[in-house]
């Protein structure tokens, strides 16, 4: 940590280090590594003579309920360094969940794993609600010391149903990274889709029809996952075939049938529909390439986790449904079977734990003629939804009927404190970059 003069030491967020990875200069402040760094210092100082071994980058931030974490190199550096991927280094992205799925309060998360092509791991990104640091912590743990995808594969982890997985998200990414490694299967990745010919392409869709109803791959076939065996004869042998699930678990179940049934160009799309979804089908301009569904369904939840209800006449018995701890597509299908049962008014209370529930839901009421009153988050985390069966009239709300809820904004501001008015404009300028009209009125 010496400079060119001897007496002048420096550290921290003022400096370069040298990147852990490729051993090439770069600035990373963090406070992690600064705090080492001064520690470093200190001995030196005193005497000592120590050095430091690099920096991996790793990092974690609070996004709203979300945490978004980071170790080693991303994708975009390494493609900014000139690396190529398939050549150079390869990707997989797994969802799983912070617990055990049938233990309550399980979260979803989202795991990025980058590697070379003999294994060694070169970086992770992770987003989720809960244990998102751990994961990430332990493969930093990993990069330090040299391991590969191997070692992910072979990892002892603490485990019990409240705090993970029998197979952790780590121990996943190890499996499928070295599926991919070995030639058991072949990845496809959202953004290599239109490197196939469409005419010459099948995307296949293995997951069951009411997944399917939520949302899907336009143009894809479908057979699931249990009729493929039978239904094989279906797929013609001479073209590309690309099988997606929810998430790629069965997704690669499908991919392997299809080999030992004599398919050769087939291929499992990294992360499923819950990874297409996420890139394609946010925008209502870009419904039709996911069967007219979007991902999130203009359900905006409020400060206090709530939404607007909708003043519903009821006229039928309340039916309440735990499904917590199911993972999609398990809540929507216990809606389905519980409300087959109910009458024409009966209102239908569900629990669940998985927050992709909250727009499931939305878009399984409207296509199947419901009504959905309304959606909230409680104090435990889960979404707690209220549907009436069928189509019901919307009470009438002041002068007119309840109409589609306004996305413009009013802010009155009453504060005569500098920083709180500027806090507001900045809101507001948030708001209208969003495309919303915003009005203000400053009563000072």
């Amino acid at each position: 940590m010496k400079t060119s003069d001897a007496s002048i030491y420096a550290l921290g967020d003022a400096i370069e280090v040298v990147d852990f990875n490729d051993k090439t200069k770069t600035m990373v402040p963090l406070a992690g590594p600064a705090n080492k760094q001064g520690r470093i210092v200190a001995n030196n100082i005193a005497g000592m003579k120590e050095s430091y071994k690099g920096t991996k980058g790793t990092s974690i931030a609070k996004v709203f309920d979300l945490a978004v974490a980071n170790t080693g190199h991303n994708e975009k550096t390494l493609k900014r360094n000139g690396k190529v991927y398939g050549k150079d280094y390869k990707t997989i992205i797994i969802h799983s969940k912070s617990h055990a799925g049938y233990y309550p309060g399980a979260m979803p998360m989202t795991l990025k794993l980058i590697y070379d092509l003999k294994g060694k791991i070169i970086g992770a990104q992770g987003v989720g609600h809960d244990g998102v640091d751990k994961r990430i912590d332990v493969i930093a743990t990993a990069l330090r010391y040299g391991g590969t995808i191997h070692d992910l594969k072979d990892l002892e982890l603490a485990y019990a149903p409240p705090f993970g997985s029998a197979k952790d998200p780590v121990n996943m990414l190890g499996f499928v990274a070295e599926n991919v490694l070995t030639g058991k299967s072949e990845h496809v990745h959202w953004d290599q889709l239109g490197d196939f010919n469409e005419k010459e392409t099948i995307i296949l869709d293995v997951r069951e029809e009411i997944e399917r109803e939520l949302g899907h791959i336009e143009g894809s076939y479908h057979i699931p996952l249990d009729e493929l065996r039978q239904r094989a004869g279906e797929l013609d042998k001479n073209k590309h075939i690309i099988v997606y699930c929810a998430v790629g678990l069965r997704g690669y179940v499908g991919e392997r049938i299809l080999r030992q049934l004599g398919f050769e160009k087939v291929y499992n799309f990294s992360g499923g529909y819950t990874t297409y979804s996420c890139m394609f089908c946010q925008n209502p301009d870009d419904t039709d390439k996911c069967g007219g569904s979007m991902c999130d369904c203009d359900i905006n939840f409020t400060d206090d986790g709530s939404v607007s209800e909708i003043p519903v006449h009821e006229t039928g018995e309340v039916v309440k449904l735990n499904a917590c701890g199911l993972q999609c597509p398990g809540p929507i299908m216990q809606v389905y079977k519980r409300m087959e049962d109910m009458n024409d008014g009966d209102v239908l209370e569900v629990r669940a734990t998985d927050p992709g529930f909250a727009s499931d839901i939305g878009v399984w009421a409207g296509r199947t003629g419901n009504t959905l009153m309304n959606v909230e988050k409680n104090d435990k985390k889960e979404v707690v939804a209220r549907l009436m069966k069928g189509q019901k009239k919307v009470a009438q709300v002041q002068a007119g009927q309840l109409g589609p809820v306004a996305e413009d904004k009013t802010m009155v501001v009453f504060s005569g404190d500098m920083d709180k008015a500027i806090a507001s404009l900045i809101i507001a300028n948030g708001a209208a970059s969003m495309g919303r009209k915003v009005t203000m009125f400053f009563t000072f």
